[in-house]
């Protein structure tokens, strides 16, 4: 097929290029807009207690989520002075009046103690949003400027979560601009080395650019269907463009060699466009399969990254196998060089530590498993201001009111009953709350609790059902110790409190839990079904049981040391001043689970393109030692240049200001190095010159299968599948 392919391209490689360049510019004005198109995403799990409760209060209470905060710090005398009372009451009127607004909490109506600052010259102003999070975040891009004020009598500055996420957004977009920026040049230039080729190296980049464009104006088309979430454009970019560098290296390369071996330049382009092509379409698979095992989670935020992980795959094969071609058989003169004696630098290597293979091992695997070991404290935690860049207006609203309030009234746990309580029922209920360690206070339709004790009547509006159920509301509001602590043990202990009847807990403390429970709870499906399929890939593709055991267990190494990195950077804090950004001391659970299925993609990509030459290799001569180092010859340059290419690729987001995308750049890319160096080109070798011929055994049922349905590697210019010509020492072994 692919044969067959190669010819057509090479038969009408005019027209081709022409319908390329049209589908380009055609996919670059759509998705163009997409940005536009795409979401923003909240910390919530569909089906889960917290949002049943969310429901509830904005369905029956016309309430929830306090997503808007306002700090009002007094410019004369304290917050109760009379002039700060009046013009801080007018400017709460002024926020209930804006439509979509509701619920409006201001320490100048109820005198809540959990509004004042605790030295008494700022308090707070508390609202709702209304929306889905683009909608209330479209509408504080206009909002908080006209909110945030320095009057005569007060300054006003504009917080709260929705401000916060907004600006990370913002933040965001930026971050992707300015990737943009770093990573085109860079990347040219890299190819240029690379290829020795200008030609070369804008093909290269030509095939990249296709795949991030088609990608984008993908994921918008996929917007008016269904939520696709605005980050998915920032792994758009990264793996469009490594991804379709990747699979140009390495077709350039094999017509390369064709052209060396002494066949005319179309000859060439198809041979090269069957081998190579196998390869390239496999590994594609591997990569978009990982990032498929993303939708196992019900979160769209996550959902987006799969789509735009099988759209970069689709359009960087389709690249690599038709522009590519194409442009080869038209230019393909212009992208060869002279044939040079390769070093062997890699070769060597390689035969020396299959040489000693027990000590290579053994040093190697000692240095990845001291690098990983961070691992072992790794903690999850929740997301909060930090992930923004010091100096953010939201960030530095947030941080003042940590500092300055006693209690944390924007992350109030709602306790929801579903049944009528009598009164001294609610009472009790309510002072139990309020005994919970980390709880400032309490409201209740019965009054203001505090340490088990009513403090007088309740300081905060609870409403009155939509319905006539008998239902009620309580407010548990945290101290700023409590969220800045174990929010999840915190919120297990609100819930383990029998409550009167049947009661339901939401809240942001109560989402971000059943978030991260929920996300914990798919995460070994997920791996489960990373794992088999891209064992069941690589089967088809060595025939072997072991090889696939053996690429597991290597990529699984591989991937500690990413973690190791989270936690020791971005945990712990070691390089934070070097990086930007400040530490929390925890990692929000869904980046390494999105990282993890990146990561392990490509690390996956380059076991593919590796074994496929040592296997064609093997096919050849029938002996797994000469396979291997000739193997990693031919291939190991090339991933070394396509792994530099791709980490510069995610590096360039280690100069953004989110901390996420900080952490996706920086440990995608030392694995991506760590994978394409220690591991391809030592243990790999050394797994695989300990195993000897074992390598290639499976059981008889199984290479039937994959006599059948496996790919055969070979030179595309020969019909049939080139095992069928293999050496009879293959046929013995496999025997």
């Amino acid at each position: 097929m692919l044969t067959r392919l190669g010819r057509f391209v090479v038969r009408h490689s005019r027209a081709v290029l022409i319908g390329v360049v049209l589908a380009f510019l055609g996919l670059g004005a759509y998705g163009a807009g997409a940005q536009a198109d795409l979401d923003l995403a909240r910390w919530d799990a569909p089906g889960t207690e917290s949002v049943r409760a969310a429901d509830i209060l904005r369905e029956e209470y016309g309430t929830g989520n306090p997503n808007l905060a306002l700090l009002v710090t007094a410019r004369d005398g304290d917050v109760d002075s009379p002039r700060t009372t009046a013009a801080a009451r007018q400017l709460a009127t002024e926020v209930r009046d804006i439509p979509g607004v509701t619920d409006v909490s201001a320490y100048w109506s109820g005198k809540s103690r959990a509004l004042r600052a605790s030295h008494g010259q700022s308090g707070l102003i508390l609202a709702r949003l209304e929306g889905s999070a683009t909608e209330t975040r479209e509408r504080l891009a206009t909002l908080s400027p006209q909110l945030d004020r320095d009057t005569p009598e007060l300054t006003v500055s504009v917080g709260g979560q929705e401000e916060i996420s907004r600006q990370v957004g913002e933040q965001a977009r930026t971050d992707f601009l300015r990737a943009e920026m770093l990573a085109l040049p860079a990347v040219v230039l890299l190819l240029i080395l690379v290829h020795r080729r200008t030609v070369a190296a804008l093909l290269t980049v030509g095939v990249g650019l296709l795949s991030v464009v088609g990608t984008l104006a993908g994921l918008r088309a996929i917007a008016q269907i269904t939520e696709v979430s605005t980050f998915a454009a920032n792994l758009a970019l990264v793996l469009g463009l490594g991804l379709g560098i990747d699979y140009s290296l390495f077709v350039i390369s094999r017509y390369r060699e064709e052209r060396h071996a002494g066949h005319a330049q179309p000859e060439a382009v198809v041979r090269a466009t069957a081998a190579a092509g196998r390869t390239v379409i496999f590994s594609g698979v591997t990569v978009a399969v990982s990032l498929c095992a993303l939708l196992v989670f019900p979160f769209f935020f996550l959902s987006s990254f799969a789509y735009a992980g099988v759209l970069v795959v689709v359009t960087a094969v389709a690249g690599a196998l038709l522009l590519l071609p194409a442009a080869l058989a038209r230019w393909g003169h212009r992208v060869e060089r002279p044939q040079r004696t390769a070093s062997g630098f890699w070769q060597r290597i390689a035969r020396a530590a299959m040489g000693r293979p027990v000590a290579a091992g053994a040093a190697v695997v000692g240095v990845l498993l001291l690098a990983a070991s961070p691992l072992l404290g790794l903690r999850f935690g929740l997301p909060n201001e930090r992930t923004l860049p010091t100096g953010t207006s939201s960030r530095t609203t947030s941080e003042t009111i940590h500092k300055e309030f006693p209690a944390e009234p924007t992350d109030t746990v709602h306790v929801v009953l579903r049944e009528a309580a009598s009164t001294r029922q609610t009472q009790r209920y309510a002072a139990e709350l309020s005994r919970i360690q980390g709880v400032f206070q309490v409201d209740a339709p019965t009054g203001s609790y505090q340490d088990g004790r009513r403090t007088g009547p309740s300081t905060i509006a609870l409403g009155t059902p939509g319905r006539d159920d008998g239902g009620s509301r309580l407010a548990v509001v945290p101290t700023q110790a409590a969220m800045r602590g174990d929010v999840p043990a915190f919120v297990a202990e609100v819930r383990d409190i029998r409550a009167p009847a049947t009661a339901l807990v939401g809240g942001y403390p109560a989402e971000t839990t059943d978030f991260r429970a929920t996300l914990l709870d798919r995460l070994p499906y997920a791996v489960g079904l990373i794992l088999l399929a891209t064992f069941a890939i690589l089967f088809l593709m060595t025939g072997s049981l072991l090889l696939p055991a053996k690429a597991t267990v290597l990529n699984l190494l591989s991937l500690s040391v990413m973690f190791g990195c989270l936690v020791w950077v971005f945990q712990e804090g070691h390089l934070s001043g070097l990086l930007g950004f400040t530490p929390t001391g925890s990692i929000e659970p869904s980046i390494p689970v999105l990282m993890f299925c990146v990561a392990y993609g490509l690390s996956m990509d380059y076991e593919v393109f590796m074994l496929a030459r040592i296997k064609e290799e093997y096919e050849r001569v029938g002996d797994t030692e000469a396979a291997v180092a000739t193997g990693i010859r031919r291939s190991a340059p090339l991933i070394t240049a396509a792994a530099g290419i791709l980490a510069l690729s995610f590096l360039t987001y280690a100069t953004g200001g989110v901390v996420f995308l900080k952490e996706l750049g920086v440990g995608t890319a030392l694995t991506i190095l760590v994978d394409a160096t220690l591991i391809r080109v030592v243990l790999l070798p050394v797994a695989m010159r300990l195993a000897g011929r074992a390598n290639w055994w499976a059981p008889g049922p199984l290479r039937r299968l994959h006599r059948r349905f496996g790919l055969h590697e070979g030179h595309g210019g020969h019909e049939g599948a080139e095992s069928d010509k293999a050496p009879d020492v293959l046929q013995r072994e496999y025997a």
